[in-house]
């Protein structure tokens, strides 16, 4: 067995946003799910750093909250937006458009970053991943 099959069936995973808000809530079977995959590569999309850093800078609570996002960002390597992630933004934006299904540029760039790196997406917002060609999805809540 040569070594890129090797690494082709090693599963990573990219963390929604939503999930780790779950993990944080200690809500669903998150955690559980966590805990069971624990050996496995998971990482953070850029925009779902964005979208934990505004959650915070929202709240009551804004240094503690931001505490957490920096654990987070400590925690899950961030994956960085590039121009072939914005090529299959591009494609996965004109395919849901021409289907009628459009789709949030927001989870757009996120599924582009899963698909790019060949990442399993897990999230709880299946339906907005549905329409996806190409995107592998787990729902761990």
């Amino acid at each position: 067995m040569s070594i890129q099959v090797v690494l082709e069936k090693i599963v990573h995973y990219l963390i929604d946003t939503n999930i780790i808000i779950y993990r944080l809530k200690n809500l669903g079977n998150v955690n559980a799910n966590f805990l069971k995959n624990k050996d496995k590569h998971m990482s953070l999309s850029g925009i779902s750093y964005g979208e934990l850093v505004f959650g915070a800078k929202k709240s009551k609570a804004v240094e503690k909250n931001m505490e957490t996002v920096n654990a987070i960002k400590s925690i899950f390597p961030l994956l960085e937006i590039t121009s072939e992630i914005m090529n299959i933004f591009g494609e996965i934006k004109a395919y849901t458009q021409k289907i009628g299904k459009t789709i949030d540029d927001m989870d757009l760039l996120i599924a582009a970053t899963a698909i790019t790196n060949n990442f399993t997406l897990v999230t709880h917002n299946m339906k907005h991943f549905e329409n996806i060609p190409n995107l592998k999805v787990e729902d761990w809540f």
